[in-house]
């Protein structure tokens, strides 16, 4: 769902009706069903505001999804497949929650993995660089709850053991391997009815590989590293499908403007 409106509703101030966004997933065989729960959920969580037009529900962007949708779309298309600018410091934080906010640290530490941490050891997670920490904890209210600083490793430390210890490279070239797999032929995904659900399934596999990958050095990788490879093929395969796949979300797609 994130995917597809950052593609189609992103930057339009509009706001779609729930109905043709059922249909848009169909073509995805989600459900009617689970497209108005996660619509809903939506919702509920701030991302999306609703607003009616006659008997028909709309759907728009509130402030915070649009942050959000921002920030993905700088990380597909922006920060690239791999890190060729890295200073040799580490951003390090750590953190401490009692048990009572369970849910707090489980949303520290996802917003930690898409910002490129990796775990090094009990509460202390590093990542390449230097790091905007406030940005991604000031709106989980816990700036007070973390400690953040940068540094450089030193002897005995060695980049390379630090980033066998606080990152998967193993699944996160899983990852790329398996969107490789899955979209380097010839005629890639032909169960798809049409372009619209090509990209967005695209976009989806897309994001599913990136989202672990901290953007490692790319000195410290293999040579045979696949995140380029894949990346190159997914701006490739979206450049194709991009035009169809547009008129197509014109054609289902109902809007109207977003009421502020």
């Amino acid at each position: 769902m994130l995917n597809f409106l950052g593609l189609y509703v992103l930057g339009r101030d509009t706001a779609v009706y729930s109905g043709s966004v059922i249909d848009v997933f169909a073509r995805v065989d989600v459900s009617e069903e689970a497209v108005r729960s996660t619509l809903t959920r939506m919702v509920s969580r701030g991302l999306l505001t609703r607003q009616r037009q006659g008997r028909r529900v709309y759907f728009g962007l509130t402030s915070r999804a649009t942050e959000v949708l921002d920030d993905g779309a700088r990380r597909i298309w922006d920060t690239g497949a791999v890190n060729r600018d890295w200073d040799g410091t580490w951003t390090l934080v750590g953190y401490s929650l009692p048990d009572s906010r369970r849910s707090d640290r489980h949303d520290l530490r996802s917003q930690l993995t898409w910002a490129g941490f990796g775990l090094l050891q009990n509460g202390l997670w590093i990542a390449p660089g230097q790091r905007d920490v406030i940005a991604l904890v000031e709106p989980l209210g816990l700036t007070d709850h973390v400690t953040a600083f940068t540094a450089a490793a030193m002897k005995p430390t060695e980049t390379a053991g630090l980033i066998d210890r606080a990152f998967e490279t193993a699944a996160i070239r899983e990852q790329y391997k398996a969107f490789l797999d899955r979209w380097d032929t010839p005629n890639p995904l032909p169960s798809a009815p049409d372009d619209l659900a090509r990209r967005l399934l695209l976009h989806t596999d897309w994001l599913q590989a990136i989202r672990q990958d901290p953007h490692l050095p790319a000195e410290h990788l293999p040579k045979d590293w696949p995140a380029i490879r894949a990346e190159q093929l997914f701006r490739r395969l979206d450049e194709e499908i991009r035009p169809e796949a547009i008129r197509l979300a014109e054609e289902v797609l109902d809007e109207i403007p977003l009421v502020h």
